[in-house]
Order: structure tokens, then sequence, then C-alpha cells
């Protein structure tokens, strides 16, 4: 890879950019993107009916946005390394619009597919302002900006589901897509005024043949992890599904490493800070999510089952909302720990306060303030993790290769969230209590699935303590790309 060219020094004919009004921007954008992951879940028990569809078919609708996600986030990256971020930044909010509208437009399975697929292809967006910011902004601004886009992740996925919900519950279910649509424009014109173009770039050519291998196994791997439940673990087409995954991801990576100009230069990728930052990204992934597969569940369950709350969805999604609330107010503290102590103290903080929330709510379950309690404790913790990652992994990469790296990280994050919720789905329909001529998920099994994210969350801290504490072969040692930013040293 070619190393990042040196920033033209400013003509004059154009002003600096607004520092805040950047950050602001970017931050929003993010949301608006994150509130795709539960934009549809008030209305899933009514897609197939909605659709003219099955309940298999039409769980399609959300894994069509998965898979997309997941092929969309690492070449995003990659392109805006080579072409410009802010032009892939642009792309991404524009396929939001384009989908939200095709699904806004839609009352049949197909279309709606589609608009999903076109939804997800816009999760570049969080990695690529990350990436933004690091060319655009001053060194002591670049950690607490960081966290603060990190953390729209986890705003945007709590809120999403109160607005949702009330939008679901008081206009008709093609609303919520018009009204992604419209938060889509905002952004997108708010991203054409405000946040300029970066001037780092590799240039090149695109890799064709990586993007299509990775795509290839990336859709295999989750596929088998998305819908394994519903086609038995041990059926031939999940299996099938893994070993093609395996198979094609090492051909892929030998076809990387012999590669001029690869999609994902592995190299970097086994840097001992990416990697173990990585690794750790996919257990605080696995942790994060898995307390949004508990406790709406647990709040809207009847109250005569013996441990549920009888709540309706829209105030299962306002329990949640503070956490995600508390993500944003703690990025500035995340970044001043992380300027004090280094961004690889504060992962392994982040990791502590997630698993002792998880531990609040296992033995506190009884109580609507009981899951507000420790979603707000679980919320600050993967704050705290979310702005560290992405500084660990800028703390080891050129300029050059940053956008791809970011969404390399991200892209752990969310498998790590799919592996969450199909262990979540395999405890949760083998521990089950009849009721009502019903099996239900027993409270047992709740405790069990939050455990398993305590769990996880602790596995991050520990592999998050294997981090070194300075960049090993990247930016910090042999001074590619430019010297390290304080804010950056661990």
């Amino acid at each position: 890879m070619s190393d990042a060219p040196d920033r033209p020094a400013a003509t004059g004919t154009a002003p600096p950019p607004n520092p805040t009004a950047v950050v602001a921007v970017l931050a929003f954008s993010g949301i608006v993107v994150s509130l795709m992951q539960t934009l549809v879940i008030p209305i899933v028990g009514q897609l197939p009916q909605y659709l003219n569809a099955s309940a298999s078919d039409a769980a399609w609708a959300i894994t069509a946005t998965l898979l997309a996600a997941a092929v969309a986030t690492p070449v995003m990256g990659r392109l805006g390394d080579m072409y410009g971020k802010r032009r892939m930044l642009l792309l991404s909010m524009g396929m939001l619009v384009v989908g939200s509208v095709v699904a806004g437009l839609s009352d049949s399975l197909v279309p709606m597919i589609v608009g999903r697929a076109l939804q997800g292809l816009s999760s570049g967006v969080i990695p690529l302002g990350i990436s933004i910011l690091r060319d655009e902004l001053p060194a002591e601004r670049l950690g607490s900006a960081t966290a603060m886009i990190s953390a729209s992740l986890g705003v945007g996925g709590a809120l999403g589901l109160p607005v949702s919900a009330l939008i679901a519950d008081n206009f008709d279910w093609h609303t919520l897509f018009w009204t992604s649509a419209a938060l889509g424009v905002v952004a997108l014109a708010a991203v054409t005024v405000l946040v300029p173009e970066s001037k780092v770039r590799t240039g090149g050519r695109f890799d064709l043949a990586g993007a299509t291998g990775m795509a290839a196994g990336l859709i295999c791997l989750l596929l088998a992890i998305s819908k394994g439940g519903d086609w038995g673990w041990s059926s031939g087409t999940t299996l099938g599904l893994f070993a093609a995954a395996v198979v094609v991801l090492v051909a892929w990576g030998f076809f990387e490493l012999r590669s001029d100009q690869p999609l994902v230069d592995l190299r970097s990728t086994v840097r001992p800070q990416v990697l173990i930052t990585n690794l750790a990204s996919i257990a605080i992934g696995f942790a994060m999510f898995s307390m949004s597969l508990v406790i709406p569940q647990v709040l809207q369950l009847p109250e005569e089952t013996g441990y549920g709350l009888g709540q309706s969805l829209l105030a299962a999604g306002l329990v949640m909302a503070p956490s995600g609330l508390v993500m944003m107010a703690l990025a500035p503290v995340s970044a001043l720990v992380s300027r004090a102590r280094g961004p690889k103290v504060t992962l392994m903080i982040g990791a502590l306060i997630v698993a002792a929330g998880y531990g609040l709510n296992v033995v506190l379950m009884a109580e609507v303030w009981h899951f507000v309690l420790a979603s707000c404790v679980i919320g600050a913790g993967i704050g705290f993790c979310y702005g560290a990652m992405p500084t660990l992994i800028m703390g080891a990469v050129p300029a050059s290769e940053t956008g791809a790296a970011n969404s390399l990280n991200t892209l752990m994050r969310s498998i790590g969230t799919s592996v969450a919720s199909a262990v979540a789905g395999v405890v949760l329909a083998q521990m089950t209590t009849p009721f009502g001529g019903f099996a239900l998920p027993s409270e047992d099994a709740f405790r069990m699935v939050l455990a398993l994210g305590a769990g996880a969350a602790l596995l991050g801290f520990v592999i998050a303590a294997f981090i070194p504490r300075r960049a090993v072969g990247g930016v910090g040692d042999a001074g590619v790309g430019g010297p390290v930013p304080e804010a950056l040293k661990v």
C-alpha cells in the first residue's frame, strides 16, 4: 500500500471546516444509520401479513440488512481511502434514502428485501466518519470526537426502538420508512454543506476480486449464523455454509496477501494492536447485543408468568433509551481516560463496567427500574469500549488506511452481535416453560443469556489486556503516515 500523501496547505480560497459542526453532522449521520437496526422491530410480528409472505420469508427483511451491512462496511472503508471518504459517506447516505423510499413504497416481499438491503449498504457511515475526523480535526479534539461518533452506534440503536414503536402504534407502518428517508435527506444535506472532503487518499485500483471473495465468505458465515436456528444447526445447509465460509475466507486471505493493492491489507490487520483490538471487538459486540435480546422480552412478557413485567413495546423501548444517552454523555469521559491512561485502559475499564451491568441484571429482574439501571450501566461500559476501539486502531495504521481499518473493526463488532443473536436464540429455545399452551423462554434462560453477556465482556477484558503498550509495526514505530498524536498513544 502506498503511504498517505501529505495534506496540501490551505490555499485561502475556502474557509477551514468548523470542527464542532463536522462532529455534530457525523454523529447525527451515525445515529440515523444505526436507527436501521431497530427500525422494523415493532412490526416484525406483522410483517408476514403486511407482505403477504410466510414468517420465514419475511425474516429476510432483517437478514438482508445484516448481510448487506457486512459486505458494505469494509468495501466502503477501502473506497473511502482510495477515492475520498466524504464521497463514500454521501453515497452511503444516498443508499439509505433510496432504500427507505423503496421499502416505504413496498407492499410485497421482494421490494421490501431490496429496500432493506439498500439500507444495510449505508452501514459504512460510522467508520467513514471516524476516518474523516482523523484527517480533519486537531489532535487535541480527536479523542473526544472519535468517542462521540463511535457512541452514535449505540445511541441510534437505543433510541430507535421507542421512536419506531411510537410511529408503528400511531401511523401506517410505511411511515417508519418515510421517516428514515426524511432523516437520511437531512443528514445528506448536512454532510454536503458542512463536512469537507479529505485530501488523504491512497489512489490505486479497487480490488474487485478481493471484494467478491470477501463478500462470498462473509455472506456464507453470517447466513449460517443468523439462519442456523431456523434451519437446524446440524442441517446440511447450515454446515455447508460454515464449511464454504472457511474455504472461501482462507482462499481470500491467501489471495489478498499476494495482491499488490488488496481490499484489506492483512499485514496491517495482524499487527498485535490491530489484531487483538479486533478480537476484543467481537467479544464486546457479543456483550453489547445480549441486553437487547433479553430486556425487551422480559419487560413485555405477561406478569402471570411470574417474571414478565407486562409492559408495552413502547414502554420497553423507553426503558432502553437512557442507555443510549449514557453512551453519548460519557463519550468525553472515555476520551479523557484514553488521553490520561491510554485507550487500552479505557477498553479494559469499559469491559469491566459492562460485566458489572450484566451481573446487576442477573440478580435484579423484578422491577422496571432494575432494567433501567442495568441497561444504563451496560451502556456506560459500551460507551467506553466503543470510544477506545477506533483510537486503538488509528494508533496502529497509517492515515491512508484509516477507513479500511476502522471498517474492519466495525465488521468485527457486527460479527459479535450476530453470534450473540444465534447463541441467545439457542438458549431461549432450549430453556422454556409452559404458559397458556405455549412454550416461553424461562426466567433461567434469560439469566443465562445475561450471564453469557457478562462472560463475553470479561473475555473482552482479558483479550484487551494483551494489547501492546505501543503500536507495533504501525504508525507509532516506523512513522508511516506521520507521528502518532498524543491522544492516540497507548
